[in-house]
């Protein structure tokens, strides 16, 4: 039986106190480091935003497997009338709550950095102009920060020969209870997976018919399969690799993103407040499809016992037209000058520390000169946390700290040792960043009613 994938602004100020004098001597890591919340009245400066091109896409099997390849690419096709979301919840494999390493995303990079250039060193140079590689989940955070008031996040940060890598935070305590959902969150939780499946064939513009199972079902839940694609895309200055999972696409797949389909559920509109509550919603829905370069959206409309009702066609570019001067309306430059803002803030926190003075060194103890040392030997990972309507702080982990980021695990801070190891061998191959290549991108504007879109992006 086949099986189908899972789901995968303005700032006032960085809000760091200025060091005090008598404290610097003898304090080189202020204990915490403040962005301050950012303000929605406040006017956002335009931020200009690279189209994602697509660098490589590869599968997860049911084992867990990853492989360069595309047998977990799954093809858009309608789903039947009134379709059952219930249908299949007994038999759903559900992947359990893992920490969201970039190991995958990490072995994309290297699988991409060894086919450029006609050594193995003239590709590892290419990561020289990256300053961010991350999975696409933690950059839709970042990004939707400034209109969110009901959960925080934390994430922990490291910086190697000048490339950030951002990885989500989850403790075990949090992780145990994402595992623990009630039996009703469960279920509303596989409505979506199941709409996928209901929304996907094996093969282009051909609806499954499976021995055994209804028309257009299109194969039992298993959320350790995933199809996902790597792209290289830019926000102001800052050049990143971001990748994340594709629910299908519309047609033939041909290398690009241009064709790309998103997958969503939601309960079915029933009056102003459920409609308020869809239109946040779409803030998430829009920044998981703009950073991968994703064009249109399906949404399902459910009723509350999971039967569909109705779908509705999304282009990804006009969803901040849609919702433009309503009560609570979100706006997306707002969201990428504050993603600016949130990347320098980080990249001033992984600046190399100065030396010590000598003034410093000797009021220092034994331990705190042992600790020091350790700090400028090895990883320096940074937690980084924020919290609604107060937020961003951020303070380096002490060797404990990273200890339980590594979690018994062969890594070096939260990134493997094998990647690690690449990374500082080829460390000799990373001159001076460069100013790129001439990039295509958008530049959102307030004073104008559409996006300006470059000639050929669909979205």
């Amino acid at each position: 039986m086949s099986t189908i994938k899972r789901n995968a602004s303005s700032i006032d100020e960085i809000s760091a106190p200025e060091p005090d004098p008598k404290r610097q001597a003898v304090d080189r890591h202020p204990d915490v480091k403040n962005l301050a919340y950012p303000p929605t009245t406040a006017v956002a400066k335009p931020a200009p935003f690279q189209r994602p091109s697509a660098l490589l896409t590869f599968s997860y099997t049911p084992s867990r497997t990853l492989e360069f390849n595309d047998s977990a690419l799954r093809y858009y096709i309608d789903p039947p009338r009134g379709a059952n979301l219930r249908y299949g919840y007994e038999r759903w494999v559900k992947r359990p709550e893992e920490k969201g390493r970039l190991d995958g995303l990490l072995k994309a990079l290297s699988s991409h950095l060894s086919r450029l250039g006609s050594t193995e060193s003239e590709g590892w140079k290419w990561l020289n102009d990256i300053g961010v590689v991350s999975w696409r989940g933690v950059m839709t955070k970042i990004l939707t920060a400034p209109y969110e008031d009901r959960d925080a996040w934390e994430m922990n940060v490291m910086e190697v020969h000048g490339t950030l890598y951002l990885e989500e935070h989850l403790s075990a305590a949090r992780l145990a209870e994402k595992e623990d959902m009630t039996p009703n969150h469960r279920l509303r939780s596989y409505y979506g997976y199941s709409f996928e499946s209901w929304c996907t064939s094996s093969m282009p513009r051909t609806q499954e018919k499976l021995e055994g199972h209804p028309p257009g079902w299109s194969g039992d839940v298993d959320t350790n399969v995933q199809w996902c694609s790597v792209v290289k895309t830019k926000l102001a200055d800052t050049r990143m690799v971001i990748g994340g999972e594709v629910d299908c696409v519309r047609g033939q797949f041909k290398g690009g993103t241009d064709n790309f389909v998103e997958l969503k559920t939601s309960i079915t509109i029933r009056g102003p407040q459920d409609e308020a509550r869809f239109e946040k919603k779409l803030l998430k829905f829009y920044f998981q499809s703009f950073l991968l370069g994703v064009p249109e959206i399906i949404v399902g409309f459910r009723t509350p016992s999971g039967q569909l009702s109705t779908l509705q066609t999304f282009n990804t570019m006009e969803i901040p037209r849609l919702i433009r001067n309503k009560p609570g309306a979100w706006d997306p430059i707002r969201c990428l000058d504050w993603g600016s803002q949130f990347l320098s803030f980080l990249r001033s926190l992984t600046q190399a520390v100065p030396p010590l003075s000598a003034e410093a060194e000797h009021t220092r103890n034994d331990q705190e000169v042992e600790a020091i040392a350790s700090l400028e030997t090895g990883p320096r990972v940074w937690r980084v946390k924020f919290e609604p309507r107060v937020g961003v702080s951020a303070w380096l982990l002490d060797e404990d700290g990273v200890l339980e980021v590594e979690a018994g695990e062969d890594r070096i801070g939260f990134l493997p040792r094998w990647y690690w190891d690449d990374v500082q061998r080829h460390g000799a191959s990373f001159g001076e960043r460069s100013d790129g290549e001439q990039e295509e991108t958008v530049k959102l504007r307030s004073d104008v009613g559409e996006p300006q879109i470059p000639p050929g992006w669909k979205i």
